[in-house]
């Protein structure tokens, strides 16, 4: 039943659980390709639900296959009892795309619960206890994740939370002898996200395999913001040329539906079976329904030729922006793109701005001088003008 926008409005702070004191409380009333429609406006997604809709919005391709899967079944029983068709042909297709070392798919219902999956499992097949990851890093807000962040904001008033976390600085080897014999598991984004788009250097990540190789330690890449195309490869760790040993995938795993996944050997995922069994449980992991979608996703990726487009299109946009006189400077992965002013105030007013402007996009947990630029991979050249223009006309009213 369609309902006035001001009484939605009330509605959704009256009812809907807030993140923050002060919300978009944009109303969208439909999405398609790469642009957000509210009652009266047409904005330009320039952050894909934050990296989740990478074959853009209103793909009929994975429209039908909802619709299809719907019509077959929905839920059936817990995860991993019975043989549903859309997650067995998912898991089929995407282990086909990944080393053989990454064969067998646990699905869970977002990004935190596969990192949860993953740190479970290398506890569980190593016999440790010590976890390290990055300093600036995310990997969702659950306690056990939340414990990997280095932030004492984020994590205080929830303590206690994990011990035996330690942390390592991106881009630094040096740091990498935190890693031990006691070390259960090392996870990391492969390109920081939250940190503000930090991009691995001068071997590092070849380090940091080492170094695991080395203690016995697993590694974990959690590729849940850069995984399926959005630095200009499948994954960022063909990017690198460097393969965990464990994989976390969520976001554009789905194709705009919640699902995660947890990926590793079918060796190391078999740890779940015994002491204990059931291990590791979900009830909606792998829903049919998701399931349908990621695969229809997956089979546009593979068909069309957006991510060979990411780099030159990512090479685009920093062609058109950089030229600003407040922007200090531009990092990218691809698609995955931060527009550096070097002022916290700034950043955070233009991104009021650019809503102004018709452009919706984001900013970042751990840097805050900077803004996001992440749209769909379907996007034009036309259609990143389009958006280039609005964030110029935006950081130009800055200067005024």
């Amino acid at each position: 039943m369609k309902q006035e926008p001001y009484i939605l409005r009330d509605l959704f702070f009256k009812h809907v659980g807030q993140t923050s004191s002060s919300p978009l409380g944009l109303s969208i009333v439909k999405a398609e390709g790469v642009f957000l429609y509210s009652d009266t406006k047409r904005y330009l997604d320039f952050i894909s639900g934050v990296s989740v809709s990478n074959v853009g919005h209103g793909r009929r391709e994975v429209i039908d296959a909802v619709k299809e899967q719907m019509e077959n079944y929905a839920h059936l029983m817990v995860y991993g009892e019975m043989i549903e068709s859309p997650q067995v042909l998912h898991a089929q297709l995407l282990a086909s795309i990944l080393p053989s070392n990454l064969q067998s798919v646990y699905y869970v219902n977002s990004g935190s619960e596969a990192n949860e999956a993953a740190i479970k499992l290398a506890k569980r097949v190593t016999g440790r206890r010590g976890l390290v990851s990055c300093r600036n890093c995310y990997h969702g807000s659950t306690q056990g994740a939340m414990s990997l962040m280095s932030s004492e904001k984020f994590k205080n008033a929830f303590r206690p939370l994990l011990p035996l976390v330690e942390h390592i600085t991106f881009n630094d080897i040096d740091s990498l002898n935190v890693i031990t014999d006691e070390t259960a598991a090392v996870i990391i984004e492969p390109v920081q996200g939250e940190g503000g788009v930090q991009i691995p250097q001068g071997g590092f990540l070849e380090a940091l395999r080492e170094r695991c190789n080395q203690t016995g330690a697993l590694l974990i890449f959690d590729e849940i913001q850069t995984g399926f195309g959005r630095t200009g490869k499948m994954f960022a760790f063909e990017k690198y040329g460097v393969t965990p040993d464990i994989l976390t995938l969520a976001k554009a795993l789905g194709g705009g539906l919640p699902l995660g996944a947890m990926v590793t050997s079918n060796e190391l995922m078999k740890a779940w079976q015994t002491d204990p069994p059931l291990g590791h449980i979900t009830t909606f992991g792998g829903h049919p329904v998701c399931c349908a979608a990621a695969l229809a996703s997956l089979k546009l990726l593979l068909k069309e030729k957006w991510i060979d487009e990411v780099e030159r299109k990512s090479l685009l946009i920093k062609k058109l922006l950089s030229s600003h006189p407040l922007v200090k400077e531009i990092r990218a992965a691809g698609l995955l793109i931060a527009v550096d002013l070097k002022d916290e105030k700034l950043a955070e007013k233009v991104l009021y701005l650019l809503l102004d402007e018709g452009v919706l996009t984001d900013w970042f947990l751990f840097q805050p001088t900077s803004f996001r630029i992440a749209p769909p991979l379907c996007i034009t050249d036309e259609e990143i003008m389009i958006g280039i223009e609005a964030v110029r006309r935006a950081l130009d009213k800055l200067t005024l």
